[in-house]
């Protein structure tokens, strides 16, 4: 299996993704080694020098802050912390964030102003290293002083404790531990600081965050290329994605989808035809402008997340030149919190008007017979598929209320403005998942009406069709649609797609 080093090198969207899947083993670079270590030392040196209390090194938590802790306790003031905050609770995080979490708290370590050993690091890559994954719950992070809860459970197994995914099932740690022999990881008792190292950081939300964007490009590219589809399907016009229209506004995502299309438009034959109708509905010709709009705030949210995952968000901050440890709030989630709020909005948006072109597909114009049956009446068609699109849309409407608009009060009044970027994240990857079947039933609709136009396509535009009608044949008469509509979605979820097609800052 290859080998990825992780570090203070950024990484690229194909190492995230390698990550996600389980591809690949990972390893802290030499210089993450160093950072961490020399950060121990100094945290070590620090406090045996220092007669002031170091929050989170000798005192309580949160409201508890005041409390000064004997040495004698520290390590298990730390292990106390771990287990008293896995109070996570809901759906399972999906494996594939899971890694991303570990991965990315090591990022962060690397950084090294985290204080903590340099053999715990280790065993956190010799966790993800090992094929089992902390059971991490959806519930119980409010994105300030970090993702305290996720966290803990990702840290359980550091301890010997907690539940793991491992060879397919839900086990206790010490199961899977006694199974794994030497292939498994140092458990520890911990020392100073190091619980509140774990614990505190912003991984849950940018993990989240680096998953929707891995999905985000490809549903851009999608809902590009489809919506070409489709235009072709509706027997729509190609001058209002011509490059002269887009000069005169030239907002960069905008740009970017007018040129997409045309090119596919382009190149199919029955564009060039002379049409009867002067304009098309906004849903197609306006897809520069609404698909652009959604470009430009991915784009955004893509640079906010990259900064994030290459920081180190927890608390305090260990700080060798200055001779300090600091504590602060580098652990607030606000910024991730806004930008996937954005991307649940910008990716709905794509959805929106996805839905849109495909109640005019089945509307009964340009040619068309309604709702893309052969046999109107006594077949119904289309015309239920495009319900349950309007009815994810509507879904995803609601999925859209801002969660960072909310605060709510904890720790005493200590912690009294939260971010609740973790419900933010949570609820971006339910528009991503919603998304790829709002496009897939796009796709399956304007598949039916190029067969029904028989539409004289583009080789690129044909290539894709056929692929498609290998999984989801011609709709003849009435059938059982719902493994239709479920295999609409997957096959654009297993579609390959080059990354240098794909959005990039």
């Amino acid at each position: 299996m290859k080998r990825l080093e992780v570090g203070t090198t950024p990484l690229s969207y194909i190492d995230y993704q390698s990550i996600a899947d389980g591809s690949v083993e990972i390893a802290l670079s030499e210089t993450a080694r160093k950072n961490i270590t020399a950060s121990r030392k100094f945290l070590e040196e620090k406090s045996a020098r220092s007669t002031a209390p170091i929050y989170g090194v000798n005192t309580g938590f949160g409201s508890l802050c005041s409390i000064e802790v004997g040495a004698e306790d520290l390590g298990r003031l730390q292990t106390n912390l771990v287990r008293s905050h896995a109070c996570g609770t809901g759906e399972f995080v999906d494996q594939a964030i899971i890694r991303l979490i570990i991965a990315l708290k090591l990022k962060s370590f690397a950084v090294g102003v985290s204080g903590i050993r340099l053999e715990v690091c280790e065993s956190l890559v010799q966790l993800y290293n090992s094929g089992a994954l902390p059971v991490i719950y959806a519930q119980g992070s409010l994105g300030a002083s970090g993702d305290l809860a996720p966290l803990a459970h990702m840290s359980l197994p550091l301890l010997g404790e907690g539940s793991l995914w491992f060879k397919g099932e839900i086990v206790e740690t010490q199961k899977a531990l006694d199974q794994l022999g030497p292939k498994a990881w140092a458990t520890y008792t911990l020392a100073s600081k190091e619980g509140l190292a774990l614990l505190n950081g912003t991984q849950f939300m940018s993990a989240h965050g680096i998953y929707a964007t891995l999905h985000a490009r490809r549903l851009d590219y999608f809902s590009d290329f489809i919506g070409a589809l489709s235009t072709v399907a509706h027997d729509g016009r190609i001058e209002a994605f011509s490059q002269g229209v887009h000069a005169t506004r030239p907002q960069r995502g905008q740009v970017l989808t007018a040129k997409r299309i045309f090119q596919w438009l382009n190149e199919a034959p029955i564009m060039h035809n002379e049409k009867v109708h002067v304009q098309d509905p906004y849903s197609f010709r306006c897809m520069p402008q609404v698909h652009g709009a959604s470009k430009n705030a991915l784009w955004h949210a893509m640079e906010v997340i990259e900064t994030e995952v290459n920081s180190a968000t927890d608390n305090p901050v260990v700080l060798e030149e200055e001779d300090a440890v600091v504590s602060a709030g580098n652990f607030h989630g606000q910024p991730l919190a806004l930008v996937l709020d954005y991307m649940a909005l910008a990716l709905h948006e794509l959805g929106s008007i996805s839905e849109r072109r495909t109640y005019q597909l089945i509307s009964g114009r340009r040619g068309l017979p309604p709702f893309l049956t052969p046999n109107p009446g006594l077949n119904s068609g289309l015309m239920i598929a495009q319900y349950t699109a309007a009815g994810i849309v509507s879904q995803n409407k609601q999925y859209c209320t801002p969660a960072s608009a909310d605060s709510i009060e904890s720790s005493n009044g200590q912690e009294d403005h939260v971010s609740m970027g973790a419900n933010a994240a949570t609820k971006l990857i339910k528009v991503v998942d919603n998304l790829y079947q709002i496009l897939g039933i796009e796709l399956l609709n304007a598949s039916q009406a190029l067969h029904l136009r028989k539409a004289d396509i583009s080789p690129t535009m044909q290539s894709y069709v056929t692929a498609f009608r290998e999984i989801v044949p011609v709709i003849e008469e009435d059938r059982y649609l719902h493994p239709d509509l479920i295999a609409s979605r997957d096959f654009l979820r297993s579609s390959s797609l080059e990354d240098d097609v794909l959005l990039s800052l």
